[in-house]
């Protein structure tokens, strides 16, 4: 990797002594110190042996695949979802027909945390920041006309992640789909929600006896199904580093892998259907070396911490999705470009699906126009760049390989803090992790107050005068027709039969044995989410959030 021409770094001429730079410091976003420039004595070794490695091989840091992107581009996978099924239908068709070469459905937030459309806590929130899905007719509408058996679907559902899945297996079913096929993913990561996000219902230890059932279950059910998205994304939204998202991410993943084994299952039945879902952020370096560094890092782990044998279990496939949190209402025309660089950073990271945000998602749900043009931005890094057309391009960069071996360094000693307090959940519990997320968003933006962080169009190049630009407004009449459609539902339906199928989901609650079966009858005899995350509120409780100062 040494360059003909390259002296040591001590022998480079002191360039900024002479003209001076710009800051007295340097660092990535994360706060990693960048030096002026990065040579061979930078690497790990320092002896001009240093090997990176090779795509597809142990421990994966250029790639999980041999070819990448030769062989196959990423999923292009546009998250979407408002309003009433049909609706999202109708978008969901729109993408497909404009390229998109998969979906990903966003829940409003009472499907989210199993309340009805017709529950007094919904009023306001109903189709407001995804679809609104209360039974299996719900269901059938959104995914009407859409072959499962051929797409590939992903679900950000968590609390109620084993409902919605058993609703899209009924839909798959009443196709004619061949379950062995049936691709996809559904997030089922549970951890998080108490970490970062909030969508959260039972306590913890409930909540991860459900995501292990359903592990269990898509093992015989669903061979093909990606049972976990183990979310650093969200984590990022809160406020996070690059470190911190890789660390408190693996972290979550062990204690579901430690989980699953204490029930009984061995790690190689399981690990291969694990995945992860990254935030690609604004610090085009750091991005590209965090995806680097996880994946070498859970490599590690998988094999030295858990003995998995299946290469499978120790690859590190991912879904990004550009940072929302970097949009600005202010000047949103430049978000465009904040996303194609987020977008970027994820390909040359290695990403395996990738979603593009919208310019006006600081504003609103995207209109058409927007989340086409961010369709359009994964097609022109896909067909015009080249970027696709080597794989791991920016390996073997000093500076790209340095900041890997740093966060991945940075990430290891956060996972060996979270393990001397007893693991994740334990850290969760005390609310450490929170602490430390929290401790990072102050001083990010203490760092945009004092001008060290521009942000352009915010406390930096800000405009005389704003540009207005359309943006999606949800109509409070679908709130109205979803209520009706759920209660006429309940109306014509075997009730007796429903209400016999949510006794069975509460009484495997109490009895241990797996929910899955009694999820999927309740579904097809047409009990609401409503009903069915009631049977286990009435078993597991409600979590109250501890407040972390």
């Amino acid at each position: 990797m040494s360059l003909p021409s390259e002296k040591p770094v001590e022998q480079l001429p002191n360039k900024s002594s002479a003209r001076g730079e710009r800051k007295s410091r340097f660092a990535t976003m994360g706060g990693i110190p960048l030096k002026t420039v990065y040579t061979q004595e930078d690497l790990s070794s320092g002896d001009g042996s240093t090997s990176v490695g090779v795509p597809g091989e142990f421990p994966y840091t250029r790639g999980i695949y041999p070819t990448m992107y030769r062989g196959r581009l990423w999923t292009m996978r546009q998250y979407a979802g408002f309003g009433t099924a049909a609706q999202s239908n109708e978008r969901y068709r729109y993408l497909l027909g404009k390229g998109q070469t998969g979906l990903s459905v966003a829940f409003d937030l009472p499907t989210q945390i199993g309340l009805d459309s017709d529950h007094p806590r919904s009023a306001g929130e109903v189709g407001k920041v995804g679809v609104a899905i209360d039974s299996l007719e719900d269901m059938e509408t959104l995914f009407d006309g859409i072959p499962l058996e051929r797409v590939s679907t992903s679900m950000t559902i968590n609390s109620t992640a084993a409902i919605l899945l058993a609703l899209y297996l009924a839909v798959a079913k009443k196709q004619g789909a061949n379950l062995q096929k049936l691709a996809g993913t559904v997030q089922n990561d549970i951890l998080k929600e108490y970490i970062a996000r909030g969508t959260y219902i039972y306590p913890p230890r409930p909540s991860m006896r459900i995501v292990t059932d359903l592990f269990a279950w898509c093992r015989a059910e669903l061979p093909a199904w990606n049972t976990i998205s183990i979310s650093g994304y969200h984590i990022r939204e809160a406020g996070s580093t690059a470190a911190q998202e890789i660390a408190f991410t693996l972290a979550d993943a062990i204690a579901y892998v430690d989980a699953a084994i204490a029930t009984g299952l061995a790690v190689d039945e399981f690990a291969p259907r694990l995945s992860f879902f990254f935030n690609a952020h604004n610090d085009l370096l750091e991005e590209i070396a965090k995806y680097r560094a996880a994946r070498r890092l859970w490599a590690h782990l998988m094999r030295e911490r858990f003995g998995a044998r299946n290469p499978a279990s120790m690859m590190l496939r991912f879904h990004a999705q550009t940072a929302g949190s970097s949009l600005t209402a202010q000047q949103p025309e430049n978000n465009i470009v904040r996303v194609a660089i987020q977008a970027l950073g994820a390909v040359l990271g290695g990403c395996q699906s990738l979603h593009t945000n919208s310019m006006d998602e600081a504003l609103a749900l995207p209109t058409e126009d927007a989340a086409l043009l961010a369709l359009r931005t994964q097609q022109i890094i896909a067909h015009e760049t080249g970027v696709a057309n080597t794989v791991d391009p920016a390996g073997g960069s000093y500076a790209i390989e340095k900041l890997t071996d740093e966060l991945e360094s940075r990430a290891r000693e956060y996972i060996a803090k979270i393990d001397a307090l007893g693991g994740m959940l334990r850290a969760i519990e005390t609310g450490y992790v929170q602490g430390e997320i929290q401790k990072a968003a102050y001083e990010y933006q203490r760092a945009v107050e004092r001008r060290e962080q521009i942000v352009v169009g915010v406390n930096e190049f800000v405009a005389e005068k704003e540009i207005a630009i359309p943006t999606l407004r949800i109509d409070p009449d679908i709130e109205r027709a979803q209520v009706e459609r759920v209660r006429a539902m309940r109306a014509r339906r075997d009730s007796a039969r429903a209400a016999a199928k949510v006794t069975e989901v509460e009484r495997r609650a109490r009895s241990g044995e797996n929910l899955m079966p009694a999820i999927s009858d309740a579904v097809e005899a047409l009990a609401t989410i409503g009903e069915i995350s009631d049977a286990m509120r009435r078993v597991f409780g409600e979590y109250t959030e501890s407040v972390v100062l």
